[in-house]
């Protein structure tokens, strides 16, 4: 059931017309893909995870990503990997259940809709955690959708 509430569709970051990355979120964690140019060897890559900042490079070139994240995250349980042509980057949320517009400060936020379904996304997802003996991958929310982290005294940090 779990499956169903999972992030239906990467977010695509696109700046000059150019995909910069693509990403998705759970109640813990921010997924960033970026597709890597062909012909540079995967050693090469490097990406460098703090926890307010992430930088993305091929040594010995300018970094390809250096910015500031939209939230602190916990470096001791973020990594990366690169597979298939794609650096996988794994950002473990500190505040389980927060909603991230995207995970660079001020670039490619998502519009509010998409925001406000991604919150009622990670609310089902919470309630699902919570109750795994239900289905809630057909839940639905009439208006406003609480946010995850508070709603009914919050998200359980195990």
């Amino acid at each position: 059931m779990a499956e169903k509430l999972a992030p239906e569709k990467r977010h695509a970051f696109v700046h000059n017309g150019q995909k910069v990355f693509e990403w998705d979120q759970t109640l813990e964690e921010v997924n960033m893909y970026i597709e890597l140019p062909k012909g540079v060897p995967t050693k090469l890559f490097r990406c460098t995870i703090q926890a307010g900042h992430i930088e993305v490079a091929i040594r010995g070139n300018p970094p390809y990503l250096n910015h500031d994240l939209t939230h602190p995250v916990k470096t001791d349980s973020s990594f990366w990997t690169i597979e298939d042509g794609e650096m996988h980057i794994t950002l473990q949320k500190r505040e389980k259940g927060k909603t991230w517009s995207s995970p660079i400060q001020g670039q490619g936020l998502l519009d509010p809709y998409a925001a406000d379904q991604e919150q009622k996304r990670l609310m089902l997802q919470r309630f699902q955690e919570e109750n795994p003996g239900f289905d809630f991958s057909q839940a639905q929310f009439s208006g406003n959708c609480p946010d995850p982290r508070t709603f009914m005294g919050g998200v359980r940090s195990d």
